[in-house]
């Protein structure tokens, strides 16, 4: 009845585009996707059986900006580098008819196929190993350590060859694969499923060491670290996977230039707090304290640790003099731990 309103009557696998529909429209919504964008428009038919009601379209921006938890604006990220990527897969354990973990991959498998979304045996070196080889012969892996802490057994391939072999071999090839993992404490995970290792990558050159914090900056974070040249450690706090926010589906950028570059949340004068992943919503929350409210804070959310905007940093503290780093790791294994004598030699000789 509301397709025929529009002038169409769509069957499954058929769309009809937003910019086609007038403000005001009747048009049909479905749980759980609260007017999710697929290619040009919105597939509506193959999604009858989730029919929850009719509403009108009064924004469309709303529409083009769909609330998302971190989890799926990383499956909608996954699942437009597959669409426009036919080089680009997926290995993991159990990424596949699982859906991942914390389901992140969830519906990958049946819209790509086991040829692109393929689950893997519990062996992380051949995961990591596989990718490797994958991306020196063309191809644009993106592997998954269920929990990060089983890289460990994955450092011989990531260590000593995919952050190396660009080197070894003079430039001539490029190693551009990205492992994901799920870090970090705070679930109940105990000892061997909780530890938060990035810092461990930022030791080594060739490297990068990405860190989402939010559903928009995970989004966009990964499409970014998918068309740099780099293998890309990409860490994603288990607490981050829930967090809701409105997420603008950007394309696919050509170049990886939120890499390296911090995003200043919040201006302040008194005080700058430097933090990562989940500590930068652990951050949010404490400046919001009313004990607080008579402070000036400024919060850098630094999104990749390795490599590290020092600029940005440098700038906030020629304001607030005072820094308190934020990181997830122990006290002694801090990623933020060599920030602060390189900024503190560069503040002496700007003075």
């Amino acid at each position: 009845e509301h397709n025929t309103r529009l002038g169409t009557s769509l069957e499954p696998g058929q769309f009809t585009p937003w910019e086609d529909i007038p403000e005001g429209t009747d048009v049909l919504f479905y749980e759980g996707l609260h007017g999710g964008v697929e290619g040009d428009g919105y597939n509506v038919a193959s999604y009858a059986d989730l029919l929850v009601g009719v509403v009108p379209i009064t924004n469309l921006e709303w529409i083009r900006m769909p609330e998302l938890t971190t989890g799926q604006a990383l499956n909608k990220a996954l699942s437009l580098i597959l669409e426009q990527n036919p080089t680009a897969f997926i290995a993991g354990e159990d990424i596949g008819i699982y859906g991942g973990a914390f389901g992140v991959t969830d519906g990958l498998l049946a819209k790509f196929g086991e040829e692109r979304i393929k689950d893997t045996p519990i062996a992380e070196d051949v995961i990591a190993g596989l990718a490797v080889g994958a991306s020196m012969t063309g191809g644009k892996p993106i592997v998954e350590m269920q929990f990060s802490d089983f890289i460990v057994n994955a450092m011989d391939p990531i260590v000593n060859q995919a952050a190396k072999l660009h080197f070894m071999y003079g430039g001539s090839v490029n190693v551009p694969i990205i492992v994901r993992g799920a870090s970090g404490a705070g679930t109940g995970a105990a000892a061997q499923h909780s530890q938060s290792l990035e810092s461990w990558f930022c030791h080594v050159p060739g490297l990068k060491v990405v860190t989402p914090s939010n559903p928009q900056n995970a989004y966009d974070l990964l499409l970014h670290s998918f068309v740099d040249p780099n293998p890309i450690i990409f860490m994603e706090h288990k607490l981050i996977y829930k967090i809701k926010g409105n997420v603008e589906l950007n394309d696919i950028p050509k170049e990886s230039s939120m890499l390296g570059k911090a995003n200043l949340i919040k201006e302040g004068n008194d005080m700058t707090i430097v933090a990562y992943s989940n500590m930068v919503n652990v951050a949010k929350e404490a400046i919001a304290a009313e004990e607080l409210q008579n402070c000036s804070i400024e919060l850098i959310d630094l999104q990749t640790v390795s490599p590290i905007d020092y600029e940005t940093i440098k700038n906030s503290l020629k304001k607030s003099i005072n820094i308190v780093k934020n990181g997830n790791e122990l006290s002694y294994s801090l990623t933020l731990s060599k920030v602060i004598p390189k900024l503190i030699f560069s503040m002496v000789k700007i003075q």
